[in-house]
C-alpha cells in the first residue's frame, strides 16, 4: 500500500507579511529638551527614564536611533506617541 506524503499547511497572505520585525528610528532635533523627549520615550515604549536618558543620548549624538523593534501596529503606535510633541520619527523593514 502506497504511504502517505502529508502536505505541508500553506498560508495565504496578501504579500505585505515579513519575517523581519520592524523598527522605529527617532531623529534628532534642535526643538525639545532632553527631558521632552525622555518622558514622551517612557511613554512610547514603556521603557525606564534611565533608558530613555540612554535612548536621548544616542538622538543627540548619532543624529538618530532606533528606539523600538516590533510588529507593525505596535511600530505605529509608537511612533504616534513620540509624534504627539512633533518628534520626528521613520519606521524601516
Amino acid at each position: 500500500m502506497p504511504q502517505e506524503i502529508p502536505v505541508p499547511d500553506i498560508e495565504e497572505t496578501d504579500g505585505t507579511a515579513t519575517d523581519e520585525p520592524a523598527k522605529v528610528i527617532l531623529f534628532n532635533d534642535e526643538v525639545h529638551t532632553f527631558e521632552e523627549v525622555i518622558v514622551q520615550l517612557v511613554k512610547a515604549v514603556g521603557c525606564t527614564y534611565e533608558q530613555g536618558e540612554a535612548f536621548a543620548w544616542e538622538v543627540h549624538t548619532r543624529g538618530k536611533a532606533c528606539v523600538y523593534t516590533g510588529e507593525m501596529a505596535e511600530c505605529l503606535r509608537v511612533s504616534g506617541v513620540l509624534e504627539e510633541i512633533a518628534l520626528h520619527t521613520q519606521i524601516e523593514y
